[in-house]
């Protein structure tokens, strides 16, 4: 399967890294550009289902620290070592036959630098390095890195800069300074891209472990009940009846972590007048799993309130939830989803639910059958909404899937629309 990683960087690093990436089987790369580092942050906001973002660099990854804890993907960025520092100096020495002294450097981290210099055993000598990572903790100036390499190369101290900073390339082009930017080697490029599908393949397996769902009521209930048949749909689960009080949900964790942190959890645990205590349990094995929900269930009991309480496979025990807990609420009162919704013709709550629902799936690929079961509604009520949403352009058909039984295959949907920026809110 192919994992879609958005990478989020300057044209030139993109021109470069979408070459490298045909190289790589099973990847696809989705490019955003911006022309500031500081764009980062909007652009991450802006992002349509993918499986895993790389960065650049650590500069747009540290401007988009905000926008990055929205993401339910995850995110990583390319790592400024010692080889591209080395690679960078070699090529400067060797084509414009010039002395480390003779630069001005501005690198993430100046510690990578002079362990290049250490490796090499050069000579001490009074050489122009400044790092920016220590800027990064007060008010970053991207200037003030500008008119260092500007005022070293007009007082003749220096006669070229190397840079790391795109940007700032080209701001000391246009102010006539001699500049060369920071290699970054092809090989570490592919590294940086294997890693970053290594991370998304890791984060899916880890969503895919078997989890149970173990829930003890404090009176008798009568099954089907709507309110169970509610939540387990919103995490996907069959239903086992453990006798009047009790009830185990099979799952994943994935689809645990998709609503925890959500008001789907709080608004099951009010639907009941009396406690619920509900455990969690993660496992290698469907037993296993059963095992530690049983017991975090045991301990959400001990709190005489309704909560739930998560033990892992590796015997890590998380709760109660909801409490102190800020939950995501499945409306929509972001102003450029409502806005979207009117261009699509959809009401705001419908595209809400869906965000919801792409950005608690495994998978960016989906069938009209997948959004009705998590819609509940009918199917030829969730066709509607997607034909809305193609005809605006976004939602596009990815390919066929085909069923066990007799029929035509179903489309493959995926969206085209940014879904990690719908914000977190208290209830």
């Amino acid at each position: 399967m192919t994992t879609k990683i958005a990478v989020i960087g300057p044209t030139d690093f993109m021109h470069n890294i979408t070459l490298l990436a045909e190289q790589i089987k099973d990847v696809e790369v989705v490019p955003y550009i911006y022309s500031q580092p500081e764009e980062s942050d909007s652009i991450t906001r802006e992002l349509k289902p993918c499986d895993v973002v790389f960065y650049s660099g650590g500069l747009p990854y540290y401007f988009s620290a905000e926008a990055r804890k929205q993401l339910t993907i995850p995110a990583t960025y390319m790592e400024q070592d010692e080889m591209a520092i080395a690679i960078s100096l070699l090529s400067i020495v060797h084509n414009n036959e010039l002395s480390i002294e003779q630069l001005s450097i501005d690198v993430f981290n100046s510690a990578s630098f002079w362990a290049v210099l250490e490796d090499i055993s050069a000579p001490q000598a009074p050489y122009h390095v400044m790092d920016f990572v220590g800027m990064l903790q007060s008010n970053f100036d991207l200037q003030k890195i500008v008119r260092f390499h500007q005022s070293l190369y007009q007082s003749g101290q220096t006669k070229m800069a190397l840079t790391s900073i795109y940007s700032v390339y080209n701001q000391l082009t246009e102010l006539g300074v001699p500049a060369l930017r920071m290699t970054d080697p092809s090989k570490a490029l592919i590294r940086g891209l294997l890693d970053a599908k290594a991370e998304a393949e890791f984060v899916k397996k880890h969503a895919a472990t078997i989890a149970v769902c173990h829930i003890i009521f404090s009176s008798s209930f009568t099954y089907p009940d709507e309110r169970v048949a509610t939540f387990a749909n919103a995490i996907r689960a069959s239903v086992q009846i453990r006798g009047k009080f009790a009830a185990s949900l099979f799952t994943t964790r994935g689809d645990i972590e998709s609503i925890i942190n959500t008001d789907v959890f709080q608004k099951f645990l009010q639907s009941w007048e009396e406690p619920v205590a509900v455990g969690f349990g993660y496992g290698e094995t469907a037993s296993e799993a059963e095992e530690h929900a049983i017991a975090a269930q045991r301990f959400a009991d001990h709190e005489r309130t309704s909560c739930g309480y998560i033990l892992t496979e590796n015997k890590e025990l998380y709760g109660p939830y909801p409490d102190a807990i800020r939950f995501q609420r499945l409306i929509n009162n972001h102003p450029e989803h409502v806005k979207l919704a009117k261009s699509i013709k959809i009401s705001p709550a419908n595209l809400s639910k869906i965000i919801q629902f792409a950005k608690s799936r495994q998978s960016l690929q989906f069938t009209a059958a997948d959004l009705s079961a998590y819609l509940q509604v009918t199917r030829r009520s969730a066709e509607r909404m997607i034909k809305k949403l193609a005809d605006h352009g976004s939602i596009k058909i990815v390919g066929e899937e085909m069923t066990y039984m007799q029929g035509r295959p179903r489309a493959l949907y995926e969206l085209n629309i940014p879904i990690y920026n719908s914000g977190k809110e208290s209830p």
